[in-house]
């Protein structure tokens, strides 16, 4: 590929969005991301500069107004989002996440058709090694996407020297981020300090990452063939588990990314095991940000249901969500009292179906003559039950 800024942009951007407009770019001010600003503006294309100002440095702010006001000298439309960085044990995680919150923010508010990323070749190679470093399954040695969402990195496979004489040629001015130098983040650590001694090992090491970033992108490529069918919640696991584990987990993987829920390799490794595991009732894996359940055959989001407005029920009943040790005799038991969560169990009704299940009692005597999942209880007819209990489904 060409190590023409410009005419990489160019491509990339129309492969992904076509003539769609405007565009945004992301840019802090250092030499990849004022390289991809003024190309993306040499496209023609109606650009967005926009700048996010964390507020981590002395003066970020005056750097930020800098960059608006030479996107401005070039005819493009500048956007400063400032931001607070929550602190926390990770700084450069942190950092990410008031971003991208900042970046989707303005994607909204100005209808961008997509908004560029200034990563190049040098960060890709960076992170695959950085997700080795952290323990990554088969996925994540691909590296960042070229293309997620509305964030296209159109610079992805370009070498930094590619961005520095793009800089150098068009006499740009940029502004280095002292973030860049702080050991406190780990990027830096790795650049620092790692990947010098690697390359004295291996001088071609970012090459070499790259190829095995890309080849483990093809493997992917024909394992989502074949996971695809496995890759969206409900999973049915008895399907699921007769795939090999490659095929499993992948389609695992897939699945909670789409539901946007976050995960590692050990909880794949979990989930896997829960999968295959023979059914028996219901069993969960709580997730950073969510919960999985595995109801009998069934995998699944956990899910709270917000229980609906309950109707009126009729004169000489009451019309209440079931509780813990309620007992019922249901029709198909004769005259045998059992306790709705048994019944329930014994229906296979999920858990989160169960949380809301209504049921309407008799107020003379607090039996209960119908529950939901369950149906009307034994001799409900002879005692007078069955036709309140017909109109009241009838609502």
């Amino acid at each position: 590929m060409s190590d023409d800024p410009v005419r990489t942009i160019a491509t990339a951007v129309d492969a992904a969005i076509g003539q769609a407009d405007p565009i945004g770019v992301a840019c802090s001010g250092g030499i990849d991301s004022m390289a991809l600003a003024d190309a993306a503006i040499a496209t023609g294309r109606r650009i967005v500069i926009v700048t996010v100002d964390h507020q981590l440095r002395p003066g970020s702010g005056a750097v930020a107004e800098a960059v608006a006001a030479w996107a401005r000298t070039r005819g493009a439309l500048a956007d400063i989002r400032v931001v607070d960085v929550e602190p926390r044990a990770s700084l450069e995680a942190a950092a990410r996440d008031a971003r991208y919150a900042a970046l989707g923010a303005a994607i909204a508010e100005h209808g961008l058709a997509a908004m560029l990323l200034a990563h190049t070749a040098r960060d890709q190679a960076e992170t695959i090694l950085m997700r080795v470093i952290r323990g990554t399954g088969p996925a994540g040695l691909v590296g960042m996407a070229a293309a997620r969402g509305p964030y296209l990195r159109p610079l992805l496979e370009l070498p930094r020297g590619a961005t520095e004489a793009y800089v150098a040629a068009r006499n740009l001015a940029f502004w280095p981020d002292p973030m860049n130098d702080d050991s406190r983040i780990t990027r830096v650590r790795v650049r620092e300090h790692v990947l010098p001694l690697l390359r004295d090992e291996n001088p071609a090491l970012d090459a070499a990452l790259l190829r095995l970033g890309a080849s483990t992108r093809e493997w992917l490529d024909a394992i989502d063939q074949v996971a695809a069918p496995f890759a969206r919640f409900p999973i049915a696991c008895r399907a699921l588990a007769a795939q090999p584990a490659a095929i499993r987990k992948r389609a695992l993987a897939r699945a909670l990314d789409a539901a946007d829920i976050g995960y590692d390799a050990v909880h794949l490794d979990q989930l896997d095991a829960l999968a295959c595991a023979p059914p028996r009732g219901e069993v969960s894996i709580d997730l950073p940000n969510g919960r999985l359940v595995r109801s009998y055959d069934t995998l699944a989001p956990a899910v709270r249901s917000t229980p609906a407005e309950l109707p009126a029920a009729p004169p000489g009943y009451l019309l209440r969500t079931w509780q813990a040790g309620d007992r019922m005799c249901p029709a198909r038991l004769g005259g045998h009292s059992r306790k709705l969560s048994d019944l329930f169990s014994d229906a296979k009704i999920p858990r989160a179906r169960r949380d809301d299940a209504r049921v309407l009692v008799r107020t003379i005597d607090d039996v209960i003559v119908w529950a939901e999942h369950v149906g009307r209880a034994y001799l409900a007819e002879q005692a007078g039950d069955f036709e309140q209990i017909a109109l009241f489904k009838q609502r």
